[in-house]
């Protein structure tokens, strides 16, 4: 199975996927609840937190996520200014309920991270938490890291602030309904100025150089009983909101970085190797790659909704490997840049479901007051990058392992029917394996042939087996 699909499951109502998803966490010895004492440390904390005394409620906040999310970690606001744009992005305070070497905070630093996979996600803090009381849900009062941004008229970030604060949203709302209303020209005037820096924004990422794979997503969900698969594509509200979030992460990586003291998400730049048989598998492709374009340059020139186009950006995913957390203190890491980003980068706008956020977020909050940043964020700081790169390979097998069910569970009825497809990935240790995307319904998995396996062309394979139990799915080859 390739390893660069994304996973999107709506629903889990399936007794096999039910059965499946109970199997996975046993194989790979995950967690089905908190122990007690922690839930115990997490509804005591709930009822106590540690309000700031600065109130920003005036602020007219609002959350977007995909429709259904609970755990909402981010609330936004953002309005022109007379010269540029100002971003008010509130996170939620996982600081205001968490202390260090609490029960909940070391249960946190067991899991990493949330794992998500059907609606049986398992979550980085007990709910009463994560989806209650830190969650920035709308109307209710909540502490919150407010981050300020102030962008000059190309949305080039000129000041940027971080404190604690009392917010309250004003509406929870999700990507699908806010980009209806946008289409209709019927949204708040605020969502035209998240798209003119959303845009401006990503305007700069080009000129940078950062670049983004735009690989097709798969999406389950259940119609009338029967499981569905298709392949789902990004709106644009959700990139523009991408970009916030973003430009949040870069602002945190130049308060560290200017102090010498934090931790990074970072990417070693391209292998010149790489891009070299990457132009190759261009050329095999019939893709037009002229040698005055660079990589960032023809990964944007590349359309998702061909077959041809979507082999060819499999491929480019072979050279953006390596991603990695930084910390330091006192002395900056030798490599601290994040190549697809073309940008210095943090981890800092989801501490609700990813434990490295608060660490950045409170060191961040820290810096902007001109306080020595707290011991026990320091503390932490060595080991964070092992446990995160550790949470990171389990939260990739889990959502694999739970994408391979879905589509076994999906297909088991169909085996021996024969699929139109195109081979997006041939192995390069045996040219006769590969990986297969099925469009209807929406299945990337591994396919085998007699012979060495058409890259990029338009194939029949045939369903030689689709197994739930052991969750494999394999096609053949036709004539």
């Amino acid at each position: 199975m390739s390893t660069t699909r994304r996973i999107h499951i709506r629903s889990s109502a399936d007794p096999a996927l039910a059965q499946g998803m109970r199997d996975i966490r046993d194989d790979l010895k995950l967690p089905s609840a908190f122990p007690p004492e922690v839930e115990a440390a997490a509804s005591a904390a709930a009822a106590n937190p540690r309000w700031p005394e600065l109130d920003r409620s005036e602020i007219a906040l609002v959350t977007i996520d995909p429709a259904g999310a609970m755990d909402l970690d981010q609330a936004m606001h953002v309005e022109r200014t007379d010269g540029g744009y100002r971003v008010h992005y509130a996170i939620a305070d996982v600081a205001a309920f968490v202390s260090a070497g609490d029960p909940i905070d070391l249960e946190a630093h067991r899991r990493g991270e949330t794992l998500y996979g059907a609606e049986s996600k398992i979550p980085l803090h007990p709910k009463v938490l994560s989806e209650d009381a830190a969650s920035l849900l709308p109307d209710q009062l909540r502490p919150a890291l407010l981050w300020t941004i102030e962008l000059d008229h190309t949305g080039e970030g000129i000041a940027v602030d971080v404190r604690r604060a009392k917010v309250r949203s004003r509406a929870r709302l999700d990507y699908d309904g806010v980009q209806r209303q946008i289409d209709a020209g019927a949204a708040d005037p605020m969502w035209a100025v998240l798209r003119e820096i959303g845009e401006l924004r990503r305007q700069r990422e080009v000129s940078r150089g950062g670049v983004s794979l735009p690989l097709p997503e798969q999406e389950v969900s259940v119609e009338d009983g029967q499981w569905k698969l298709a392949f789902r594509g990004r709106l644009a509200v959700e990139d523009w909101n991408e970009q916030i979030s973003l430009l949040t992460g870069m602002a945190a990586a130049y308060l560290m970085v200017r102090a010498k003291v934090g931790i990074l998400r970072t990417l070693p730049p391209p292998d010149p190797h790489a891009i070299a048989r990457l132009r190759i598998t261009a050329r095999a492709l019939a893709i037009d790659w002229p040698d005055a374009l660079d990589y960032p340059g023809f990964i944007r020139s590349l359309d998702p909704s061909s077959d041809v186009h979507v082999a060819m950006l499999t491929a480019c995913t072979s050279v953006l490997r390596g991603a990695g957390y930084a910390a330091f203190n006192g002395t900056l890491p030798g490599q601290s840049m994040h190549s697809a980003l073309a940008a210095q980068y943090a981890h800092a706008t989801a501490p609700l479901r990813r434990l490295v956020d608060r660490y950045s977020g409170e060191i961040c909050v820290a810096l902007c007051a001109k306080q020595p940043v707290p011991a026990w964020a320091l503390a932490a700081l060595p080991d964070l990058p092992a446990t995160m790169q550790t949470s990171g390979h389990r939260a990739g097998q889990y959502e694999s392992a739970v994408l391979n069910l879905a589509e076994a569970v999906v297909l088991a009825p169909r085996v021996g029917e024969v699929f139109p497809g195109a081979i997006v990935e041939v192995a390069r240790d045996d040219p006769r394996k590969g990986t297969v995307i099925v469009r209807e319904p929406a299945i990337e998995a591994s396919v085998s042939g007699s012979a060495a396996l058409p890259l990029g062309a338009d194939v029949r394979v045939s369903l030689v087996e689709a197994d739930p139990v052991r969750r494999v799915t394999r096609f053949a080859l036709g004539s």
